[in-house]
Parts: C-alpha cells; sequence; structure tokens
C-alpha cells in the first residue's frame, strides 16, 4: 500500500491568516485582563509588580524553576531563578504594611507543557491581610463571572464540557471528593498529626479496584488518585471549590483549627480544570522552614535537586500579618472564557516548542 502524505506543516503564529483567526481570542483576553484590574481597583488592592528573577524559586517538591547566572560588577557569579509565582515577594510587602495586594504577570515553571500547562505563563494573584480565606474564595467566584462577561460567553467551556459561572458554587472537601468519586476513606489514611501512611492508602486502591504503581509514597498516590478519579468530576455545570487539602499536600497553609489532618488550602475549579490555589497563609517561620526543608529533602529524593530558602522570606513571614492568598491561571481562565481547547490559543506569543 502505498503511504500516506506526509501531514502539512502548521503555520507559525505570527503568519497573519493565523493572527487573524487567533485575533479575537486575544482582544477578548484584553478585555478579561481590564475587568480583573477594575474589579480589584473597586475592591480597594494595590497592584503590584514583583520582579522575576529571584533567591530562591519556590520550595514545593513537584515545582521546577529555570536557573540563570547572575554576574556582579566585580565578575562574581552566583545564582538566580526565574520565580514560579511572585508569593515570596508579596507577603514581604505584607509585612511591610500594605493589606490588599494583586499582581498580574509572568511566572515560569519549566518541566511543563501541554493542553493546560506552558513554560511563561501569567498569573493573578491576590491577597487579603486580616481576612478569612472565604474572602478570596469569593473573589475567586466574581473572576469566573467576570471573565465570562468581558468574552461574552454565558457559559465556560473546555472540550465539551460547561460550567454556569454565574450558578452557586460547590464547596467540597477533599475527603468528601474522594469518598465520593473514588471510594476512598482518605482521612482514615492519616493519623492525628496529620502523617501519612502509604500502605493504608494503596491498600483501600486495591479495594477500589485501582492499579497501584510500585515503590511509591502516599503524597504520588494522593495526587494520581486526585488527576485521574476526581478532578474531571469537579466544577461540571457549576463552580467547585475543592477544599481543606490533607496537611501534607498544604506547604504555605495553616492547619485548621478544628482539624490538624488538614489545612485551609483550596483550589477552584470549573469544567474539570483546576483554575487557582489559594490557602489561609501559614505565617509561623519556624513550621514554615521545617516544611520547605522536607519538601527540599523529597525533591532531592525524586529529582537529585533542591531550591535554597529565602531567608529573607522566612525573616519577613514573622512580622506578616494573618491573610489569605490566591493564585489564579489567568491564561487557563480565558480559555474557559472563550472556549479554546490548548493555553498556546490564547497566547499572544507561546514560547518556541523544542528543535526538532
Amino acid at each position: 500500500m502505498p503511504s500516506s502524505p506526509p501531514s502539512p506543516p502548521v503555520s507559525p503564529w505570527w503568519t497573519p491568516a493565523v493572527h487573524a483567526d487567533r485575533r479575537p481570542v486575544l482582544l477578548a483576553r484584553n478585555r478579561i485582563e481590564a475587568a480583573a484590574r477594575s474589579y480589584f481597583a473597586e475592591h480597594d488592592f494595590v497592584i503590584v509588580d514583583p520582579p522575576g528573577l529571584q533567591r530562591s524559586p519556590g520550595n514545593e517538591t513537584h515545582l521546577h524553576a529555570f536557573s540563570t547566572l547572575a554576574t556582579g560588577n566585580d565578575g562574581t557569579q552566583f545564582p538566580l531563578y526565574l520565580h514560579t509565582s511572585p508569593e515570596f515577594t508579596m507577603k514581604k510587602l505584607l509585612a511591610a504594611g500594605e493589606r490588599r495586594i494583586a499582581s498580574i504577570g509572568h511566572v515560569w515553571r519549566n518541566r511543563e507543557r501541554g493542553p493546560l500547562h506552558h513554560p511563561e505563563f501569567t498569573m493573578l494573584e491576590w491577597y487579603r491581610a486580616g481576612e478569612p480565606y472565604e474572602a478570596v474564595m469569593s473573589d475567586c467566584i466574581a473572576m469566573l463571572r467576570l471573565a465570562a462577561r468581558a468574552a461574552g460567553s454565558p457559559t465556560l467551556r473546555w472540550r465539551g464540557r460547561a460550567c454556569d459561572p454565574h450558578a452557586e458554587a460547590e464547596r467540597l472537601s477533599v475527603a468528601d471528593a474522594f469518598a465520593r468519586h473514588a471510594g476512598i476513606d482518605l482521612l482514615a489514611t492519616l493519623d492525628a498529626s496529620g502523617a501519612t501512611d502509604g500502605e493504608a492508602l494503596a491498600g483501600q486502591m486495591r479495594d477500589a479496584g485501582l492499579t497501584v504503581p510500585d515503590d511509591r509514597g502516599w503524597s504520588y498516590l494522593f495526587s494520581r488518585i486526585l488527576v485521574e478519579k476526581i478532578e474531571p468530576n469537579l466544577g461540571l455545570g457549576r463552580p467547585t471549590l475543592l477544599d481543606l487539602y490533607p496537611a501534607s499536600e498544604a506547604a504555605l497553609a495553616r492547619r485548621s483549627p478544628t482539624d490538624a489532618r488538614v489545612a485551609e488550602r483550596f483550589e477552584l475549579y470549573a469544567c474539570g480544570v483546576e483554575l487557582a490555589n489559594g490557602f489561609g497563609e501559614l505565617t509561623d517561620a519556624e513550621e514554615q522552614r521545617r516544611r520547605f526543608a522536607a519538601e527540599m529533602d523529597e525533591k532531592q529524593r525524586l529529582y537529585g535537586e533542591r531550591y535554597p530558602l529565602d531567608e529573607d522570606f522566612l525573616a519577613a513571614l514573622a512580622g506578616m500579618p494573618a491573610a489569605s492568598g490566591v493564585a489564579l491561571g489567568f491564561d487557563r481562565l480565558v480559555m474557559l472564557a472563550t472556549g479554546a481547547s490548548r493555553i498556546d490559543q490564547v497566547l499572544w506569543a507561546p514560547v518556541a516548542e523544542a528543535l526538532a
């Protein structure tokens, strides 16, 4: 049989015809950003502009950074990183006395590329000092609604799934979500302090008919269940606020005052897509140091590398007021508001792919 002809090459984003097709979505993106900035202005937020270059890019096990070498005036070189979030800088500003702050800017994460991931993307991040994390949950729902209005869409859409941003949001604990969608009693795999039991979780997975990979710890199994069984069922028809994460999966959040096994961490979902990650912020500097050290030990074990701790951040944390904060993937918000199926469709200029 004759071989099939090769597929025609895809035209670059900068070709006039391709750009003309993409332009309506890009203009909708601008309208959504303008609406978000207006929202923050109306609610007395100060827009801040954190620098991308940092001594530490963040200290979570599975976040991978881009690194560079800075050269001083005397020729001495030292490492710097492009931040994975403006979080450290923004919390320093809270310690300095700011009360409501927001940032709309680029962040960078290595090893991430796909329909929902891009190595350089726009993060919308904001903090409320002295306010509970339910306040930023309400902000998140407001962002869904203003994005839909700015895009002229009654619903949020992604790959055949729909979500009404104006419907009352579902607030669902992680434990309840695991019980409902995976048949797993997650809290039974944690002790009273929140310490995890990987064998207990693996046993429940087997009982539920789920495959358990060899030599994997509790955190990996938790993430696998979350991605495969839980997330696809969230934010369908109405937004979901997935709340009260296990404390071991919330390195920057304070523990729940009613159950030490879980923490004040939530994620916002629409159309099965995770859009935002928020916390009742941890302000105990020594506890934060311990958590970062544990995260970096695990990163060293899994990936053979670790990132330095931001000592300025830890020093500032001791003077930071109680606060709530959230980071929202702005590009994903635009995707859902415009019905785009891939993140590169909503970027003015996507980063080049690897050379063939």
